[in-house]
């Protein structure tokens, strides 16, 4: 969507969860030597100043990233997640929360991969203006599902395709399932991480159905509310959809998320870590 400026949301508890799975999916795959590809869909802009207007305007941040830096929970998923903002805040305060983009190129080895698109002109110039030079890094100005067309199945066979439209446009709830259905036919080995808003709960579920009826393999749902399920407040929660997790995920965010839900709840929401499909 060409209005949509993740810049906005930078940093919410939606982020935290998103891109603690995305830290959790990229340390396995680093366990083995062979190189591995990560493909993400919406890049943004690939930073944002915490002080930047959008940021401020919305405030999202306070409630999301603001209340864990720093802290040490002594779960290892959730501290792992926590040292990589830090280390991409060497001043020691949080003054910028990073983009998927970002994360990844930072766990990247040099053998590995990293392909962004983005569609919206000034955060594509932002993210190519950031990977200048890297030669890991392609960013393309493209739409999202066009660019897994294009540019799926990568050179390496091993990989996360991470997949996190707005849904601002009522389209992206059928067409992700449609998108992913079509990748895993020329990159079936990769791990799917697609992320959703839970606005609504019928919605949301109907969602969620979509992925189960279209037989995707290995079908991991992690889900963290942070405030209790009701329509017309916004986003009450988030979640994330893995398509062929890794074996260590499911267990990794069971105990990942009592530590969300308390840090990051107002004491009425909910959280479940489920296995749709697959054994």
């Amino acid at each position: 969507m060409l209005s949509y400026r993740h810049s906005y949301h930078a940093g919410s508890f939606a982020d935290v969860l998103k891109h603690l799975v995305e830290v959790a999916i990229l340390d396995y795959l680093r366990l083995k030597p062979k190189p591995f590809t990560v493909h993400d869909t919406h890049g943004g802009a690939g930073r944002y100043a915490i002080d930047d207007a959008h940021m401020q305007k919305t405030g999202e941040y306070v409630d999301g990233i603001a209340r864990l830096f720093g802290m040490r929970t002594g779960v290892a998923a959730v501290d792992r997640y926590l040292s990589v903002v830090a280390q991409l805040n060497p001043v020691g305060r949080l003054s910028h929360y990073p983009g998927s983009p970002l994360i990844a190129a930072h766990l990247l080895r040099e053998q590995d991969r990293l392909q962004c698109t983005e569609l919206h002109g000034t955060d594509f110039e932002l993210l190519r203006r950031e990977f200048a030079g890297d030669r890991r890094v392609r960013v393309e100005k493209q739409d999202a599902w066009q660019g897994m067309k294009a540019l799926l199945p990568p050179t390496h066979r091993r990989g996360l395709v991470l997949i996190d439209p707005s849904y601002e446009l009522e389209a992206d709830y059928t067409q992700v399932v449609e998108a992913v259905r079509l990748a895993l036919r020329k990159f079936a080995t990769a791990t799917y991480a697609i992320w959703y808003p839970v606005l609504e709960r019928n919605r949301t579920e109907r969602f969620v159905r979509r992925f189960v009826e279209a037989d995707m393999p290995n079908l991991l749902r992690v889900e963290c509310c942070v405030r209790a399920d009701a329509s017309g407040r916004g986003m009450t929660g988030s979640g994330m959809l893995v398509v062929n997790p890794p074996y260590t995920l499911a267990g990794n965010m069971e105990q990942v998320m009592p530590v969300l839900q308390a840090a990051l709840g107002d004491g009425h929401g909910h959280h479940r870590v489920a296995r749709l499909t697959g054994e």
